[in-house]
């Protein structure tokens, strides 16, 4: 999977959808994400949905002679005429705390006391994170877990008629895992072409492979907070990988922007990009990535206004990573990996990956200093890997060039490198 996440507030209506697919599809992504398009509530955050059966206002366009589903319908063709398959939230941990859910179905929802409902949270840094303005359901607990089950059975239902085909589970860890197997089952039953993603960042590792192993077909993974020093990341990523392939991102709509924590290090961007495509299974690029927007997206706030000129185009390098990812399986799976530091350079990190679905193998050098060059140096590539067939560069930007031992190269700050070599059959 090759996702883009088309912001959807700041995308604008979905009859301007549109002209964004020909940029995506150029890209060479298959996937579109396009965040909750429901009926906000008054704080009008597109995670505190009022209405799963509504559309919000801010994506329909008033002039238009379509109803608002056609206008949906009509973007979710478009984005196939250019190949690319759609994909949204399905936001069924929480709801807003102004939603008539709460007066119609009082039994489906955790309550603080009479009168006060319990706020969904996260935890961050060890801290709990409350937002007000969601109020959260009580899967676990409530006597009417049916009719429960079957509301959001038919909100997948609905959104699968104006044609997603892929969901992205908001905050799946706070969901029992048997909500979330039947509801995967009954959906792939019926519609064996769906694929669930589950949302778990942030929760104890347990927590995820629980939720993971509901039958999920991706989970999110940690890459972007990884600071390069610990061994946590490799770690999770190999227990992940026994139950479901991940998705990596640089950023997205909850970080704040990669080329702002970068000071507009527009070079470090692109390493850090090919890093999460070459990483896991999957990965992902929110809008505006591209041209390395600085503003961050807010879930309430953000509006097509805020399209930056920021004269940053990435584009041409995103098209070669996401070329490098869709033409080797070893960049397709989750597959076995290793991590260690360069001999004689601790700043240089070496991560082989030997895939299990072909003879493919990868070295990925990573220069974890950002701000100097550091020189990697190895007699005999072939004694870090399975292989002893040649290898090739198929780093962007190094020209595909020729790999012979002794090797050595002078990583640039931040650089990323990609070696790929292939097993005897």
């Amino acid at each position: 999977m090759l996702i883009y996440n088309l912001f959807p507030l700041l995308a604008g209506p979905f009859v301007t959808w549109s002209r964004h697919f020909a940029r995506i599809g150029a890209m060479g992504f298959n996937w579109v994400f396009v965040n909750p398009i429901a009926r906000a509530g008054n704080s009008q955050s597109i995670y505190a949905v009022a209405d799963y059966h509504a559309f919000d206002p801010r994506f329909l366009d008033a002039r238009s002679l379509l109803d608002p589903g056609a206008q949906l319908r009509l973007a979710v063709d478009a984005a196939r005429g250019f190949g690319l398959q759609m994909m949204t939230d399905l936001v069924a941990n929480h709801c807003s705390v102004d939603s008539a859910l709460l007066e119609d179905h009082p039994e489906w929802f955790k309550w603080d006391a009479p009168g006060k409902v319990s706020c969904a949270y996260c935890m961050e840094n060890g801290k709990k994170v409350v937002w007000s303005d969601l109020a959260q359901f009580d899967h676990s607990r409530t006597p009417d877990a049916e009719g429960l089950y079957r509301y959001f059975a038919g909100v997948v239902e609905s959104l699968y008629a104006y044609g997603f085909r892929g969901f992205r589970c908001d905050a799946a860890y706070q969901i029992p895992t048997d909500f979330w197997r039947r509801l995967i089952s009954e959906t792939k039953a019926a519609h064996p072409d769906v694929l669930f993603l589950a949302e778990t960042l942030g929760c104890p590792l347990d927590a995820a492979l629980e939720t993971a192993a509901a039958g999920f077909d991706y989970v999110f993974n940690n890459l972007k907070w990884w600071d390069f020093t610990g061994g946590w990341m490799a770690r999770q990523y190999l227990l992940t990988r026994e139950i479901a392939p991940s998705v990596s991102f640089a950023e997205t709509h909850d970080t704040a922007r990669l080329a702002e924590e970068l000071n507009g290090a527009t070079e470090l961007c692109q390493h850090r990009y090919l890093l999460s495509a070459v990483f896991s299974a999957a990965v992902m690029m929110p809008m505006g990535f591209e041209y390395g927007f600085r503003r961050r997206l807010h879930v309430a706030h953000t509006r097509p206004e805020d399209w930056e000129h920021t004269g940053v185009d990435m584009r041409a390098h995103v098209r070669r990573v996401n070329a490098i990812k869709g033409s080797h399986a070893i960049f397709q799976e989750d597959s076995p990996m290793a991590m260690h530091t360069a001999a004689g350079d601790g700043n240089i990190l070496i991560f082989w990956k030997g895939s299990v679905s072909t003879r493919e193998e990868a070295l990925i050098l990573v220069n974890r200093d950002q701000r100097n060059s550091h020189r990697f140096q190895c007699d005999n590539l072939a004694s870090l890997v399975q292989s002893d067939q040649p290898f090739t560069d198929l780093s962007p930007g190094n020209g595909l060039r020729p790999i012979t031992s002794p090797f050595h190269h002078e990583l640039r700050p931040g650089e990323v490198m990609v070696l790929v070599t292939n097993r005897k059959s």
